[in-house]
C-alpha cells in the first residue's frame, strides 16, 4: 500500500511540474512570437471596404470602430456567438448553420455586419467549418499571432469591431493558397441580391 501511495505522490508530483513547466514555455513562447498591439483609443478609425447586398463594391470609408462593453456584447449576441467572437472559442465542427450555404452571396461579420467574405471563395475544406480560399477586402479584416493552443496561428478578426472569426491557415487552394477556417456563427449570410 506504501509503494501504490509514493507511486501516486509521484506521478501526482511529476504532472504538476509538467503543468507548470508547459504554462511557463506558453507564457515565453506567447511573448516571444506575439506581436504587442498598440491600445487603440476612444477615437480609433479604420478604412473599410463596404458592399452592397448585391455583392458590388461600394467604397471606402473611413468609420470609428466598434465599441462596446462585453456586458453590451452580451446583450446584443446570442450565447454561441458572444463565446465565439467575444471570447475566441471555436465552434464544434460540423455543427455550423453556414458549413452547407453554398448560395451566392455575402458573409458579414455577425457582430457588426461588415462584408468578410464572397461566397465565390468558399470551398469544401473537409475541416468541419465554413473555408475560403480569400477576404472580400483586405481592409475588413486583421489579422495577429495567436499562440494560446501552444501552436503558432494566425487569428482572423473583423477589423471594425474586434470580433473572433477563426483563423487562417496556408493549406488553401489556388489561388491564394490560403484557408480562413471561420466559425459560422461569427457570420451571417446574407444571399446576393440582383439589382
Amino acid at each position: 500500500m506504501k509503494d501504490l501511495t509514493r507511486r501516486g505522490l509521484i506521478f501526482g508530483a511529476a504532472a504538476l511540474a509538467a503543468v507548470g513547466i508547459f504554462a511557463g514555455v506558453d507564457h515565453v513562447a506567447s511573448s516571444t512570437f506575439v506581436k504587442d498591439e498598440p491600445p487603440l483609443g476612444p477615437d480609433a478609425t479604420v478604412e473599410i471596404v463596404e458592399f452592397d447586398d448585391a455583392g458590388k463594391r461600394t467604397g471606402k470609408s473611413q468609420v470609428h470602430r466598434v465599441r462596446k462593453t462585453m456586458a453590451e456584447w452580451q446583450k446584443v449576441l446570442t450565447t454561441p456567438q458572444f463565446v465565439v467572437t467575444r471570447k475566441a472559442a471555436t465552434e464544434i465542427p460540423y455543427s455550423g448553420e453556414l458549413l452547407t450555404e453554398h448560395r451566392p452571396g455575402i458573409f458579414r461579420c455577425a457582430d457588426c455586419g461588415t462584408a468578410l467574405f464572397d461566397a465565390k471563395t468558399k470551398f469544401e475544406s473537409g475541416t468541419g467549418w465554413p473555408s475560403f480560399w480569400a477576404v472580400i477586402a483586405d481592409e475588413n479584416v486583421r489579422e495577429k499571432d495567436d499562440f494560446s493552443m501552444g501552436v503558432l496561428r494566425r487569428e482572423v478578426k473583423c477589423a471594425l469591431c474586434e470580433a473572433h472569426l477563426g483563423h487562417v491557415f496556408n493549406d488553401g487552394p489556388d489561388p491564394t493558397g490560403l484557408r480562413y477556417c471561420m466559425n459560422s456563427v461569427a457570420l451571417k449570410f446574407v444571399p446576393l441580391r440582383h439589382t
